[in-house]
């Protein structure tokens, strides 16, 4: 029987059962263990945690209203802390691992775990039935899933996750390159994803095959029509929608490439989270606008470039490259906290917990039920709709281009 006052048995216990929840904590040492779940010892011992039924935990964690509630910048004692929900999920899976409660298996299929948050997210589920069929029922290529190699480490740098994602990424190039050459120029091609899937370094690899190819490209980031983020949070407005951009330039701004123009643009600074221009579409005293060229080829950026009518009818080839959320919460500690230092440390630990099923459902979702073609790389997969492969079943040049 279980102990549960018993401080040394119980994080013992549990730092075996972790390890197959996360295979990186088998690097681990015992002592490393116990310093982590520190932060996470219920300040009323063990016991006084309840343990949920299975079917109430995912009621709970597939409800709009349970990630509303939590909170971006709670504090205790005038301290930063992370939201009180946030740690009540972790300790319960905690709790419920060690009694048995929660099995293995069952904690796997419905959360991950972050070790270095040290904390549990639920996984959310990118794919519906009403999205499979838009896509023709069965990924159209699939290739060998190297992201698994991530499983073993704590974060993910570019140059990892670049040779992982090679062969998927080059198979996505080709078909851009194929289908760009029976479009009329110029060509709007709307890339969306979340944060940290990997939707920056792919336009870029495009731009420079593309280029080479003999065509003029320039691209264009919706998150640099974002409102000032102080703004939006006083607001309660999520970085998601008409509400969060300067919308109104946004469309103005593709209308005019589309017509040949150049246009100036806002300009969003990632460390300060402010935009350059007021909300009334003015430029701020002392700040500067950027400017984008007219090309043959147009790369629209963001996470949900093609979500609304307006823009959508405007975008010519819709894509929606896909990176679980898991393999992504280990690029954005490399990227927006080793080097980037974007965020204070509890806030960038609720805020990834909030929005990702927020924003799997308000945009990512609808966005992969009207795409023309999904990237799927940690499944390793390319999905196409059947219009699509009928165009491409229509290109002579199919098999030597694609090699299939």
């Amino acid at each position: 029987m279980i102990d549960l006052k018993n401080a040394d048995q119980l994080s013992e216990l549990l730092f075996q059962k972790m390890q197959v929840i996360n295979p990186a904590i088998q690097d681990m040492e015992l002592f490393e263990f116990r310093y982590a779940l520190e932060n996470m010892i219920p300040k009323s011992e063990w016991d006084s945690i309840h343990l949920e039924e299975t079917t109430d935990i995912e009621n709970l964690v597939n409800s709009p209203q349970f990630y509303n509630l939590i909170q971006l910048r709670p504090t205790e004692n005038g301290k930063p802390e992370m939201d009180g929900q946030v740690i009540r999920m972790t300790q319960q899976l905690f709790l419920g691992l060690i009694t048995g409660k929660y099995s293995p298996d069952w904690i796997l299929m419905h959360f991950y775990f972050d070790l270095r948050g040290f904390y549990f997210l639920h996984r959310t589920q990118y794919y519906t039935s009403e999205i499979i069929r838009w896509l023709g029922g069965k990924p159209f290529k699939t290739f060998e899933q190297k992201q698994k190699s991530f499983n073993q480490i704590q974060a993910v740098g570019y140059q990892d996750f670049k040779r992982a994602n090679a062969e998927v990424d080059q198979f996505f190039i080709d078909l851009i390159k194929l289908l760009v050459k029976v479009k009329t120029k110029p060509i709007l091609i709307g890339i969306a994803g979340q944060t940290a899937a990997g939707k920056t370094e792919i336009v870029s690899h495009l731009q420079t095959e593309i280029r080479e190819s003999g065509y003029s490209i320039t691209s264009l980031e919706i998150d640099h029509f974002l409102t000032d983020r102080d703004f939006r949070e006083e607001k309660g407005i999520d970085s998601l929608g008409k509400d969060a951009l300067h919308f109104d330039l946004f469309i103005q701004t593709l209308k005019e490439l589309r017509w040949g123009n150049s246009i100036k643009i806002p300009q969003y600074d990632f460390i300060h989270a402010t935009s350059s221009h007021n909300l009334d579409g003015k430029i701020k005293p002392g700040c500067c606008s950027g400017e984008v060229m007219p090309a043959d080829l147009i790369f629209i950026e963001g996470n949900f470039p093609f979500l609304y009518p307006q823009v959508a009818e405007l975008i010519d080839l819709k894509v929606v490259y896909l990176t679980d959320d898991e393999i992504r919460m280990k690029r954005k500690w490399r990227r927006d906290i080793d080097y980037r230092k974007k965020y204070d440390l509890y806030y960038f630990l609720n805020r990834y917990f909030r929005e990702q099923f927020l924003m799997a459902e308000a945009a990512y979702k609808p966005q992969m039920g009207m795409c023309d073609m999904l990237i799927d790389t940690t499944q390793a997969e390319v999905w196409l709709t059947p219009e699509v492969q009928l165009k491409l079943d229509l290109l002579v040049e199919k098999r030597q281009f694609l090699n299939i």
